[in-house]
């Protein structure tokens, strides 16, 4: 790596100690600090003048008139992707996350609700468990039921359970109880087992046969379907854990603070960044700068995705200041992402 290669030993040992320090303290690292603390990286002065190198490289800055020097994203990514060295788990933490996510009869959606408590608890700051989208579900039951006029609320149930409310309008009259009822069982019996996307190719290949113009029952069923079916559901995201924030000193900004609940509330930015992050396998760790999201200035998200042992279903993660425990928070991630994969998979036996 280029930015490893301008660094020398002494360098990367005293960044790391800035960096470990300040997650540590919340406080700016000192060279008298870091040389008292570490007296193998030699003087005060030798500590100082590294240090001079590592903030005009941009790995580290002094904040206002303090002598302390602190991380910027620069040196988090740096430290995440070079440095970082994860623990394991203890048995009483596996315990505790296994309590909240293994318990039996728990539905998909009270599964990733629980998830997401745990992931705040277990590392002080906001878990995020974004709900399997639409489009990467599995069909297995659909059911229309009347609200008013031309209007019909529709559920859906994935193959992993997982539950789906949409709101339709009808362009003609209402279909009645029996008329629902024949389009709901037609509907159940021909899609039954079928992807997302496997049950739209069908429904664009059946509208252009010429018995759907002449059967009125699959016409009814084509037309409803068709408006379920054309356009993804949003999934659900859970935030658990939101006044975590509060506690963090990171955050004593107003402003910021207003801004980062903000998102929290509308959700659509974090689900934006969730759903980035099932493109690649694994944890991964997303700093400050990295979002396109000014609302998430200051703060790190640490994500895994989820399965059923098939396909890629959603993300969870934890969001919370750049000055985070990612050595603590990495494998809290990866443990639940991994157990409620499990959970998901056990579903489908």
């Amino acid at each position: 790596m280029k930015a490893a290669m301008e660094l020398n030993e002494r360098s990367l040992s005293i960044l790391e100690a800035i960096i470990e320090g300040y997650i540590a303290s919340g406080e700016p690292m000192g060279s008298r600090t870091i040389a008292r603390q570490h007296p193998q990286m030699l003087s005060p002065a030798t500590v100082r003048n590294v240090m001079a190198d590592l903030e005009e490289m941009g790995y580290i800055v002094s904040p206002h008139t303090s002598a302390g020097r602190v991380p910027t994203d620069k040196g988090y990514r740096f430290y995440v992707d070079s440095m970082l060295q994860v623990r394991d788990l203890t048995e009483a933490e596996r315990l505790c996350i296994d309590a909240h996510c293994a318990a039996s009869g728990l539905q998909p959606q009270q599964l990733l609700k629980r998830a997401g408590h745990v992931l705040s608890k277990m590392s002080h700051y906001t878990g995020l468990v974004l709900a399997p989208r639409f489009s990467a579900t599995t069909f297995r039951h659909i059911e229309f039921v009347p609200l008013s006029q031309n209007r019909l609320l529709v559920i859906f149930v994935s193959q992993s359970g997982v539950v789906q409310n949409k709101i339709i309008e009808t362009s003609d009259d209402m279909p009645d109880v029996r008329e629902l009822e024949q389009v709901t069982n037609y509907l159940n019996q021909s899609l039954g087992g079928l992807t997302i996307a496997q049950v739209r190719g069908r429904l664009v290949a059946q509208m252009r046969e010429e018995k759907a113009l002449y059967d009125r029952l699959l016409a009814r069923a084509l037309s409803l379907s068709s408006q379920v079916f054309g356009d993804d559901i949003e999934g659900d995201l859970f935030i658990e854990g939101a006044a975590n924030m509060l506690d963090q000193p990171d955050f004593t900004d107003i402003a910021s603070m207003k801004r980062l609940f903000k998102a929290f509330e509308q959700k659509r930015h974090l689900i934006e960044l969730l759903d980035r992050t099932q493109q690649a396998q694994g944890v991964q760790i997303y700093i400050g700068s990295q979002s396109p999201y000014q609302d998430f200035e200051g703060c790190s998200l640490i994500t895994a995705t989820y399965t059923n042992g098939k396909q890629t279903l959603g993300s969870l993660g934890v969001i919370g200041p750049s000055r985070m425990a990612y050595a603590q928070v990495v494998p809290v991630v990866d443990y639940t992402a991994r157990l409620v994969s499990r959970m998901l998979e056990r579903e489908l036996e």
